[in-house]
């Protein structure tokens, strides 16, 4: 059974930093592209980053330069990071990882697997 699991959120003031981790288990996750997604109240859910197998990364344009996604591999597990710079107000939501079955792609319906989702509040 897969399974992704969201951690790293919290409440930080804004211009702070914070580190998001994904674990994920139960398939080979090194030949899947992984991504992180995020919903605000009253939202859609965005993409923020997602990562291919091989390392290729693609970020919403309000994140670049201040996002940072990176991945592990290993045989049967995969853990993905988002490490989150400079964070504003905005960036409140909750936050999911998620994977996909496919290539690197920035559509949340590409993705087959979700977490729970983690908070992140970002205070002014």
């Amino acid at each position: 059974q897969v399974q992704l699991v969201e951690s790293g959120g919290g409440l930080v003031q804004a211009g702070g930093s914070l580190r998001l981790s994904c674990a994920a288990s139960g398939r080979t996750f090194s030949s899947y592209a992984m991504g992180w997604f995020r919903q605000a109240p009253g939202k859609e859910r965005e993409l923020v980053a997602a990562i291919s197998w091989g390392g290729n990364t693609a970020y919403a344009d309000s994140m670049k330069g201040r996002f940072t996604i990176s991945r592990d591999n290993a045989k049967n597990t995969a853990t993905v990071y988002l490490q989150m710079n400079s964070l504003k107000p905005e960036d409140t939501a909750v936050y999911y990882c998620a994977a996909s079955l496919g290539r690197l792609s920035r559509r949340s319906s590409e993705y087959a697997y979700w977490g729970q989702g983690t908070q992140v509040t970002v205070s002014s």
